[in-house]
């Protein structure tokens, strides 16, 4: 069996129980050597075959967990984060159903997850925003038209931007021209539960800015909106005098 597993965020006990179980059952791992901590592999058992796919290709990569299924052993394809989300799995997928090998996807906690945490912030506040908008930035990998920063930012959600800490003067000038005040609050968070994780606040206009100051060019995510300011209202749910199925609401 191949396991497609998710490590995380950074923090080498924030992969899953099931995702730390299977890493010490694999003959065979294969991480993403770039992202991944590698103080996961400590979960490894003695013995394993361990691949960095930083240095391999695709073909590479399902060669190695082909030539392992086919000898009775078990792979964990490790991503960093969750697999789903930028984890260029559907290739990997689609080569192991073309083999007939059988794999399962084991989820794992997302950086942006990671990186609301270390904000201590909430990205769906009433009254500010209820939608979260995962994207990135079109550089060397280009995003459709439809889905592009302007287009999105036009929508004034919460967004999560990955890969996109080299791209932060276009970035900046895209997020403004597409609706969000210069002045709307936004931060950078580098390595969002690593040991050297570094949170700095900042506005949309000064994302670049504050980039630079800090030494942050990659390995960072950038979260613009609303959510981390000040006000916001108070949620229905726990509201004295709202009724739900399980408590009858009180008028004050």
């Amino acid at each position: 069996m191949v396991y497609i597993v998710g490590a995380g965020s950074g923090a080498a006990d924030l992969i899953t129980v099931r995702g730390a179980r299977l890493l010490g059952q694999a003959d065979v791992i294969i991480y993403a050597g770039s992202l991944v901590n590698p103080e996961v592999l400590s979960y490894a058992k003695n013995g394993c075959q361990i691949h960095n796919s930083a240095k391999m290709t695709l073909e590479e990569v399902v060669e190695v967990m082909a030539n392992a299924h086919f000898h009775g052993q078990n792979v964990v394809r490790l991503h960093t984060g969750d697999p789903s989300i930028y984890g260029a799995i559907r290739e990997q997928m689609d080569a192991l159903r073309q083999k007939n090998i059988p794999f399962e996807v084991v989820p794992g906690v997302s950086s942006f997850c990671g990186a609301a945490a270390a904000l201590q912030a909430e990205y769906t506040l009433p009254g500010v925003s209820q939608t979260v908008i995962i994207t990135r930035a079109a550089g060397r990998t280009p995003v459709p038209q439809r889905e592009s920063i302007r287009s999105l930012a036009s929508h004034g959600a919460t967004m999560a931007i990955f890969l996109s800490a080299g791209l932060l003067p276009q970035l900046e000038q895209d997020l403004v021209a597409g609706g969000y005040d210069a002045q709307t609050p936004a931060a950078i968070v580098y390595k969002a539960t690593w040991p050297d994780e570094k949170v700095c606040h900042c506005t949309v206009s000064t994302l670049a800015q504050t980039a630079e100051a800090n030494g942050i060019y990659k390995t960072a995510l950038i979260l613009v909106g609303d959510f981390l300011g000040g006000s916001y209202e108070r949620s229905k749910l726990y509201d004295p005098a709202f009724t739900t199925e399980y408590r009858q609401g009180k008028s004050q």
